[in-house]
């Protein structure tokens, strides 16, 4: 006869107290550290990745932490597969090379990756599970809307920019190569796409893309280039959705403010759209040669009282046109003498050189009085930067540096 064998079993209170334990701490979620061995890897072939860049000795984010991680949580509940959605951190302090790379300003700054590509416009919502979670959810949602009957094309709202994708078969390296890039610029512009019989009398040369710009008698344009080079529709289409004279509204402000840099703005009345083809014409016409050191924006008169009473004005004085170089603003003399050759362009090149400031606080520049008259060194106050205070807050970020603009 063998021997009884007796199991212990665990104290009743104690399987209660593993068991809430286990249902209100459910196993956490791994968050991918990267560094220069594994990030291009990782990034490549994740559809959407979310990139906490983030410090130690920072409190944002040290609060942030644990918000990313039970976000990656719920979102990795509705997307198991391991490359549709990743949430990755990188530690600047110990990978400094990867925040320049990146060009990191402030911690934390979660930025979003699309099959390695960073994307433009880094994640400024709430911070909080929900928050997060349906940000992700809106950038894995379909980007391009699919028309079933041509009608729909007329009835466009043709105050947005449209792009119009017309193709034999959604299975294709065509249509592929076009969801990319809507993928990228659909906060840009809109995307729509017709496949099939429903688009055949618009592929009387094979599949077709054609880009419809705001206002109602504007004509289409037709991109000529291969739909299955990605740069080059890419290129095509960002021309098209990113215009080179921008509404700057309190959302977008902080994005803006924080590519560094300076503005020219138009304020105008929003229907006094007159006012504004005449400033994206000179614009154009005058300062193309300029992009990339100034920002060409126009803003509401009546959302941006503000600045203008900071430049004393008011709505009723718009159009006006001004420069706000983060540390003053300065205010262009006459709006009707925006069509006079080479004066916003000099504008602008005042500010560059300096003279605009050095004018503001010590008066004309000896060259520019008349012989005879004395020079005399008047001083002012021009007015303090109003955009400036859009910038990212230091309630919210701990900012690495201070820009130092005229």
């Amino acid at each position: 006869m063998r021997p009884a064998i007796f199991l212990l079993l665990p104290d009743p209170g104690c399987l209660l107290l593993l068991l809430v334990s286990w249902l209100f701490n459910p196993a956490r979620s791994e968050i991918t550290s990267l560094d220069s061995g594994n990030i291009d890897d990782i990034l490549n072939n994740a559809d959407v990745a979310l990139v906490n860049f983030y410090a130690d000795w920072c409190r944002f984010s040290q609060m942030l932490h644990p918000i990313f991680e039970e976000a990656s949580n719920v979102i990795k509940e509705e997307y198991p597969d391991k490359n549709q959605v990743v949430f990755a951190r990188v530690d600047c302090d110990q990978h400094s090379d990867i925040a320049q790379r990146y060009r990191i300003s402030k911690y934390p700054t979660l930025k979003l990756f699309r099959n390695g590509m960073m994307m433009k416009r880094e994640y400024r919502g709430q911070r909080s599970v929900t928050a997060i979670a349906d940000y992700i959810r809106q950038q894995k949602s379909n980007p391009i809307r699919e028309v079933q009957d041509l009608e729909e094309i007329s009835s466009l709202d043709r105050s947005r920019r449209n792009i119009i994708g017309y193709f034999e078969q959604k299975d294709s390296d065509n249509y592929r190569t076009f969801e990319r890039v809507a993928n990228i610029l659909h906060d840009d512009c809109v995307f729509l796409s017709a496949f099939g019989a429903i688009s055949k009398a618009e592929r009387f040369s094979g599949d077709n893309v054609i880009y419809k710009p705001p206002g109602e008698n504007a004509p289409d344009m037709v991109y000529l280039g291969s739909l299955t080079n990605f740069d080059l529709i890419y290129a095509w289409t960002q021309d098209k959705c990113v215009p080179l004279v921008r509404e700057i509204t309190f959302e977008n402000g902080e994005e803006l403010t924080e590519e560094g840099l300076p503005f020219l703005i138009l304020f105008h009345m929003k229907d006094d759209l007159e006012s504004l083809e005449k400033f994206q014409q000179e614009v154009a016409r005058q300062l193309i040669g300029e992009k990339g050191t100034i920002n060409f924006l126009h803003a509401d008169c009546d959302k941006f009282r503000h600045p203008l009473l900071h430049i004393q004005k008011t709505p009723a004085d718009c159009p006006v046109i001004a420069i706000d170089s983060f540390r003053h603003m300065y205010v262009f003399p006459d709006f009707s003498d925006l069509s006079v050759p080479g004066k916003l362009k000099q504008f602008v090149l005042d500010l560059h050189s300096g003279k605009l400031h050095r004018e503001f606080h010590h008066g004309p520049d000896p060259t520019d009085v008349a012989p005879g008259q004395p020079i005399q060194d008047l001083a002012s106050s021009p007015p303090e930067s109003s955009f400036q205070k859009l910038a990212p807050s230091e309630h919210r970020y701990t900012l690495l540096r201070e820009k130092d603009e005229l």
